[in-house]
Formats: C-alpha cells, sequence, structure tokens
C-alpha cells in the first residue's frame, strides 16, 4: 500500500531492464515521477517530495540506472536512453501503476522528455528542468561537442562511436550550438594570452577512465567544486576560465571554485551525495554521455519530433544551459505544443529544485492541478 503523505519516505527496490531501481516514494494520489541529473541521485529531490505528497500526490524519486542503489551494468552501451526509459516504464508498472507525469532535472529532464516522447501511452505530463527539449535530429553529437571546445571531432580519441548510427539523427538533449552559431555565450574566458586549445566537458567524459581518475581519488572534493561551479551565488565570475572546459593535459577542477559551498548544499547534504559516489564510483553516471552517438541512431525513428503531452520547463537565468540552448526555448512552440508554463528563475543557476525548493515546489504544484484528470 502506499504511504500517505504524513508518512515518512519509503525506501524499495522495484524490478527493472537493469535489474533493479532503487526509489524514494511519500505520498499518495497521482504518480510523480522524479528524474535526477548528473552527478546526483534521488536526494536531489528532498525538498519535492513531502511537498508533493502533502498536496496529493504520489511522489517517486529514483536512483537512475548507474547510480546510487540501483543496478549498474558493466557494458557502456547498457546506458543508452531507451535502456533508461524502459526502466522508467518498470517503475511505472512496478508500483502498480498505468501512467505517470514525470519531471527531470538536468539528465534527468532529457530522460523525462524522451520517455514521453516515446512512451506517450504511460507518460501523460513532463516537466523539464534546466535543460530545454530538442526534438532528435541533426548533426552527430560528438562533433558538435568537438567543435564546441575548439577541436574536430577526429581529434578527440575518446569519443565513443555508435554501433550502426545513422547520419542526420541525433539524441534529443544533444544538440548543442558550437562556438560560431548562435546562442553559444562561454561563461567566462582564459586569462593567459596564448591559453592551451580546449575540450568541453562532454568531449572529456568519453574516453572510460579518464574523466574517473579525476574524480575518484577524492570524490567529495570534486563533487563540492563541480556543485559551487554551476551555482549561481558560487558560480566563476565573468572572465573567469570556464568551468565546462578543460585544456589539453588538464582537468575540470582547475577552474572550480575552492574552499566554498552553495548556500543550497550544507555539509551533510555534501556527505550524502559523496557518499553514494564513493561507493559506487562515477562510472554509471558517466556512462551516460558516453552513449549520445549511439542515442543519435536509435531515436531516428522520433526525428523531429515534437512532445504533444502537456509540459512545462523551468530554468535558471544564471545556467549555461540556457545560453547553449537559447534556440530550443525559442522553439517551444513548435516542439513543445502542450506547453502550459515557462518559468526563468532570476538569479537562479543550474541547481534549479534545489536553489529554489520553494518557487519550483510552487509552479510543480500549479502545473500539477492545471492537467488533465
Amino acid at each position: 500500500m502506499p504511504p500517505t503523505a504524513s508518512s515518512a519516505p519509503t525506501h524499495r527496490l522495484v524490478p527493472s531492464p537493469a535489474g533493479r531501481i532503487h526509489l524514494v516514494e511519500q505520498g499518495s494520489g497521482p504518480l510523480v515521477l522524479l528524474l535526477h541529473g548528473f552527478p546526483e541521485s534521488w536526494y536531489a529531490w528532498r525538498h519535492q517530495l513531502a511537498a508533493l505528497a502533502s498536496a496529493g500526490y504520489r511522489a517517486v524519486a529514483i536512483d537512475v540506472r548507474g547510480y546510487g542503489r540501483s543496478s549498474k551494468p558493466e557494458a557502456v552501451e547498457a546506458y543508452r536512453m531507451l535502456d533508461l526509459v524502459a526502466d522508467n516504464v518498470a517503475v511505472v508498472e512496478g508500483l502498480g501503476e498505468r501512467s505517470a507525469v514525470v519531471v527531470g532535472h538536468d539528465w534527468g529532464a532529457t530522460i523525462a522528455a524522451m520517455s514521453t516522447l516515446t512512451r506517450p501511452d504511460v507518460f501523460r505530463a513532463v516537466g523539464l528542468l534546466g535543460v530545454p527539449y530538442t526534438p532528435p535530429g541533426g548533426p552527430r553529437p560528438s562533433e558538435v561537442f568537438a567543435r564546441m571546445g575548439g577541436a574536430g571531432a577526429d581529434d578527440e580519441p575518446g569519443v565513443e562511436q555508435p554501433d550502426a548510427a545513422r547520419p542526420g539523427v541525433e539524441g534529443a538533449g544533444a544538440e548543442q550550438p558550437g562556438l560560431d552559431e548562435p546562442g553559444f555565450v562561454r561563461t567566462g574566458t582564459h586569462p593567459h594570452p596564448h591559453p592551451r586549445p580546449q575540450e568541453f566537458y562532454i568531449s572529456y567524459f568519453q574516453q572510460p577512465g579518464r574523466a574517473e581518475a579525476e574524480m575518484e581519488p577524492d570524490v567529495r572534493g570534486w563533487l563540492a567544486g563541480f556543485y559551487a561551479a554551476l551555482s549561481a551565488d558560487t558560480m566563476p565570475a565573468p572572465g573567469a576560465p570556464d568551468p565546462h572546459s578543460t585544456g589539453a593535459g588538464g582537468t575540470l577542477r582547475e577552474c572550480f571554485p575552492v574552499g566554498v559551498l552553495p548556500s543550497w548544499l550544507g555539509e551533510r547534504d555534501l556527505d550524502v551525495l559523496a557518499g553514494e559516489f564513493e561507493r559506487t564510483g562515477m562510472t554509471g553516471a558517466l556512462n551516460r554521455y558516453r552513449n549520445m552517438d549511439r542515442d543519435w541512431a536509435d531515436l531516428a525513428d522520433w526525428a523531429g519530433r515534437p512532445i504533444t503531452r502537456p509540459s512545462l520547463f523551468i530554468g535558471g537565468e544564471r545556467d549555461a544551459s540556457l545560453a547553449w540552448l537559447a534556440d530550443a526555448v525559442k522553439a517551444f512552440p513548435e516542439t513543445l505544443p502542450g506547453l502550459l508554463g515557462s518559468h526563468i528563475l532570476d538569479g537562479c543557476g543550474h541547481f534549479v529544485q534545489q536553489e529554489r525548493p520553494e518557487e519550483t515546489n510552487r509552479i510543480l504544484l500549479d502545473w500539477l492541478a492545471s492537467l488533465p484528470a
């Protein structure tokens, strides 16, 4: 029996194609599935669970495949987008439900969008936080991200290539403007007169073991710097090196703030988040990035399609994703014809629902109340 709104959150495991998915649920009523981003866990939704439960919803936050207590398949290709969609469908069915509203942040937003696009029979509405919807279709993602770092795809030896990629199709959420394309704004410039060639973080994540070697010796310190770099109150000042890129032979952490935590992140919160990655390592989380070219092929049948289910977007005004994907937001009338609200939170960074929990909860609850039964 689902927990009531007044009960504490309940942890459980449900079977999935990955093996198992760990989730935390609270409340009873219509199911709202919450998907976290990188590098997080179900805990990213700690401020939303009780609010949704109190409003009469069954709120369920999962550990996405590869994170936390969910299964972590060995194969890199086991983290394709359609596999994550199948996990979400399995969670809905494992909870004894037939449909759900799905809400995601960061990678979770793209997974939520793809779940709704490919399985509208299960996901009746979608909320996107941080990352706007871009339909499948376009150039190969690895080539786009290589250009964002100032190098061609042939110069990126670690880029994972798809098995049977079809040209002209791209996984949703992967299309980003290049350095010379409209909508791209760097968050900082290199202070040196002859900077090293820059590599965009997604390209940097491609080669298995490479990013892990930077992150895993000090997971807690790396996460603290990453969260600070993308949060409004601690992100680098204009003109500082861009934390989304690294120079040849360098690390991302070199551009992170040092010795400061964003206001939304307490020491205990950092302990919870870091503790999971210290136990599991970072490979499961990073493997999502290593499948973007595979998604480009797998999602060919949905190329250019809009999401017609009711939708919502919430972004942070200081989130670099909004600069990179400004054209995607402008295209919402065509790509999200069921959009019921688009909100840009002034002075907010990337971690929307954690930086602005009360405002996010109000927007989510108003939107949920407006949905057809």
